[in-house]
């Protein structure tokens, strides 16, 4: 089978389409004909090596497609089923990956719009589980209008909280439609905040990573109140919680996600979709940053 790989770290152009052997599902374990691959920055960050691990190395983390293999033990799922999820051996971007957690697509899904699901639901829901969102529970988002930061805004909001998201201006009407409160990057940010949330909010989210986290503090009355999934230099210096899933991930949100999905409350769009083939300029437009929706790999 076909499998994106890479025998050392770098640039896009270290990235080769390989023949590998076809993989075989364990106990409690499918295989999936993959369909669509979503392209996350923890792809081109395990390319350049910041991930950790020895070449050679596959990557992707978040796959749609059709079971075509069960493992011992299995019985919620049948061949010929449409299931979306994480590969187990985060080789998602292949003709043919592994899960153990994973889920019946939406019926309203494409296969590509359920590969972009996985991995930016995941986080948004372990970001509001470790920080306590519950309804009337006051959120800024920092980075509100990328995969991670729209998601999170929306399942805060199906939750009951009053969201005020933190992107460019552009995006501003964007967050509007999800029933969030923008406000714009930069200096005066705080004063921008207290303008909607006098007395400050309740939780903040940094999923950008640009260097806010005093200023969350601050809007926030404290450290315990503020969660980065992006920053983590700052987080230690500050001592705000780092969340990068080793504590434990909220892999609930792949069953719960239907539902939202199917009422019209949750939406995360494909803003471009690439061919296998072209697997490295999906790279290179991830890493560019400023996309709104997910990047897809359409894998058959």
């Amino acid at each position: 089978m076909k499998s994106v790989r890479f025998h050392r770290f770098g640039g896009p152009e270290v990235l080769e389409i390989e023949e590998v052997p076809e993989p075989r599902p364990g106990p409690g374990q499918i295989r999936i004909a993959v369909r669509a691959a979503g392209v996350n920055p923890i792809d081109w960050k395990k390319r350049q090596g910041l991930m950790g691990g020895k070449p050679p190395q596959s990557l992707g983390q978040d796959a749609a497609g059709v079971v075509d293999q069960v493992g011992r033990g299995v019985v919620d799922v049948s061949v010929g089923a449409r299931v979306f999820g994480f590969s187990a051996t985060s080789s998602a971007q292949s003709e043919l990956t592994i899960m153990s957690e994973y889920e019946p697509m939406p019926p309203s899904l494409s296969f590509e719009d359920a590969a972009a699901l996985p991995t930016a639901i995941e986080t948004a829901a372990r970001a509001l589980d470790e920080t306590g969102v519950e309804k009337g529970t006051v959120v800024l988002v920092n980075g509100a209008s990328g995969g991670v930061g729209s998601s999170s805004v929306q399942l805060a909001v199906a939750r009951g909280a009053h969201v005020i998201g933190i992107a460019s201006p552009a995006n501003h009407d964007y967050l509007r439609s999800l029933q969030a409160e923008p406000v714009a990057y930069g200096e005066g940010l705080v004063d921008r905040v207290r303008a909607l949330a006098p007395e400050g909010v309740d939780v903040a989210l940094d999923l950008a990573g640009n260097g806010v986290i005093p200023d969350l503090i601050e809007l926030a009355g404290g450290t315990e109140r503020v969660l980065t999934i992006a920053d983590y230099e700052q987080a230690r210096k500050y001592g705000v919680t780092f969340s990068d899933g080793k504590g434990g991930r909220a892999v609930h949100i792949l069953g719960e996600i239907g539902e939202l999905i199917e009422d019209g409350r949750f939406a995360l769009p494909v803003a471009r979709t690439f061919p296998l083939s072209d697997v490295a300029e999906a790279h290179r437009t991830s890493e560019q940053g400023h996309v709104r929706g997910k990047l897809v790999l359409l894998v058959r």
